[in-house]
């Protein structure tokens, strides 16, 4: 019951977002359906090459999505990006895996701007979203797959794509690149399920014609001087493979440098909390400081549009806990974060220890100078 409520409400989010720009005549609305195809990426492990040979992924994708025909920095600044909503199902069944299937938010970005005049159009690509209809880990049902734990996971697909033009309104396309089923080790195992697919595609423009748009006659003021950021990490974390799931938290504090309009650097320090080591280690006398990581951390963020961007992070460990699971004297942080408003800000970023998720970072922050 738990896993149908999640869905709906990523599908309500998605949805609602998607309705409100559907129904404004500033943006130009686009439809996709495609087919993909690829090889599934072992991780050298014997139960990892045995399901690899034993699965077959193919998969089709329908998207819907709205491009800004008006007036805007952000949109002129990236050659006026696709956004919008999609939903991807794998057609066969298989008892290893299951039937992985996805719903996502997603961009689309030219490298130059895209027009019809053009036959080939070239652009960057990424689905983030929510992974579900997975057949996890069973040490009785399902003990060869190793890959996932959970039924519900997260979607991450990030690749090319190119447009070939056969009308205004119709354009065929072919996209590669890698996606990616985790939990971010909110249950065990999880390796994650890698894939490579390859896909083709129809896209159908609503709208008969691309519309000039002027040059951009004014820049939003850019905020040269410094600010602070802080936030706060909500999460689970599953230990070993059987056992409960527990919390794991952390704040940050980071001072931003906005130098561009797509950029911002700062530098900042990580505190963790991994709480219940007592249980999990079996040691009778456990500390608040056996339980707390610090860390320095470099930060540099993206910014999409005027509200979303993507925090990307570095840290290096002033102190950490093997117990816990911190394993390296390092991790990374990448995720998506919006802002409600020119201070407070909510996203989700998963932290890992070479590429391995540590867990989920539910977060909340505000924004000072």
């Amino acid at each position: 019951m738990k896993k149908v409520v999640k869905i709906y409400i990523v599908f309500f989010l998605l949805f609602a977002s998607l309705g409100k720009a559907w129904c404004q005549k500033q943006y130009k609305k686009v439809l996709e359906a495609s087919f993909e195809s690829g090889p599934l990426i072992s991780n050298g492990q014997p139960w990892a090459d045995a399901i690899k040979d034993l699965v077959s992924y193919h998969a089709i994708d329908i998207r819907l999505g709205w491009r800004k025909n008006t007036n805007s920095f952000y949109g002129q600044l990236y050659r006026y990006p696709v956004f919008g909503v999609g939903l991807s199902t794998t057609l066969p069944y298989q008892s290893e895996i299951g039937r992985p299937q996805g719903v996502y938010w997603f961009f689309d970005i030219p490298f130059k701007e895209f027009s019809t005049s053009r036959k080939l159009n070239l652009s960057y690509f990424g689905h983030l979203g929510l992974g579900f209809n997975l057949n996890p880990y069973d040490s009785l049902d399902n003990p060869l797959n190793r890959y996932i734990g959970s039924e519900l996971n997260s979607y991450i697909h990030l690749g090319l794509k190119l447009n070939y033009a056969i009308t205004e309104q119709t354009q065929l396309f072919s996209m590669i690149g890698l996606k990616h089923f985790s939990n971010g080790s909110t249950k065990k195992p999880n390796a994650g399920i890698n894939l490579i697919p390859v896909s083709i595609g129809v896209r159908y423009n609503f709208d008969k014609r691309e519309e000039p748009i002027p040059e951009l006659w004014e820049r939003p003021e850019l905020l040269r001087s410094g600010y602070w950021s802080t936030a706060f990490y909500f999460g689970s974390k599953n230990y070993e493979v059987g056992e409960p799931s527990y919390f794991r938290g952390g704040v940050n504090l980071t001072y931003l440098w906005e130098k561009s309009y797509k950029y911002r650097y700062g530098v900042g320090l990580d505190v963790f909390f991994a709480p219940g080591l007592k249980d999990r280690s079996g040691q009778d006398e456990v500390t608040f400081w056996d339980q707390t990581s610090i860390a320095a951390v470099g930060s540099w963020e993206w910014k999409l549009t005027e509200k979303l961007y993507i925090p990307v992070g570095f840290g290096v460990y002033l102190h950490r806990n093997e117990e816990n699971q911190e394993f390296t004297w390092f991790y990374e942080r990448v995720g998506l974060r919006y802002s409600l408003t020119d201070q407070l800000f909510t996203g989700i970023q998963i932290k890992a220890h070479k590429l391995k998720a540590d867990f989920f970072e539910f977060t909340v922050g505000y924004s000072f100078k």
